[in-house]
């Protein structure tokens, strides 16, 4: 999918206490989610769990999902970044992390609560393209670009298309509970982007 610097400013007064506030919204939102699922996440809850007022929330956030999503990208810029090297073995690594990553990282659960809610909200698909997945695309665009050019990869399809093909299942095991196998991810891999031997 498509890691992520398109962060909107929040207007704030920049000292410690407010980034201190900040850290503690954003590991409430994902622990709350985690905890009771998006639905019965609130604002009200958020703000009691991270000990801030609700107008403090209110001030740099327009919505609990701009919440998870600066959640999503500080999360996933530091444990899950889009590979600047290349290689078929990074490649892959690439992929089996992201099998890890919406299967077991607390981040990965907010990812996918984001889909879902994507499918009935127009306002929170866009946010979620432009801020998240967009960017992150772009990334992995160039990620296999640089495969490609390198003879390292070799997609089947159009770049896009290609790492829709290896996501998709991923995403789709995942949102539906089902494990997301090592070997399902080197299958799909293999199938889509392993270089064909001559």
């Amino acid at each position: 999918m498509p890691a992520v610097n398109s962060r909107p400013r929040r207007a704030r007064s920049g000292n410690q206490r407010d980034e201190a506030a900040r850290l503690a919204v954003l590991h409430a939102a994902d622990d709350l989610l985690v905890e009771h699922g998006f639905a019965k996440l609130t604002i009200e809850a958020i703000a009691r769990t991270a000990g801030v007022a609700k107008q403090t929330i209110y001030r740099w956030w327009p919505s609990k999902v701009e919440i998870l999503l600066d959640t999503l990208i500080e999360d996933s810029e530091k444990r899950f970044a889009v590979p600047e090297k290349t290689g078929v073995d990074v490649v892959l690594g690439y992929f089996r992390g992201y099998a890890r990553f919406v299967t077991r990282d607390p981040a990965g659960k907010v990812l996918l609560a984001l889909i879902a809610e994507a499918q009935h909200n127009p306002e929170t698909a866009k946010s979620l393209h432009d801020r998240y997945l967009g960017p992150r695309r772009e990334l992995e665009r160039d990620l296999l670009a640089r495969g490609v050019e390198a003879g390292e990869v070799s997609p089947r399809l159009d770049l896009d298309a290609a790492i829709d093909a290896v996501v998709g299942p991923i995403v789709y095991r995942a949102l539906t509970g089902a494990s997301v196998s090592r070997a399902l991810v080197d299958a799909l891999f293999d199938g889509q982007l392993k270089p064909v031997a001559s």
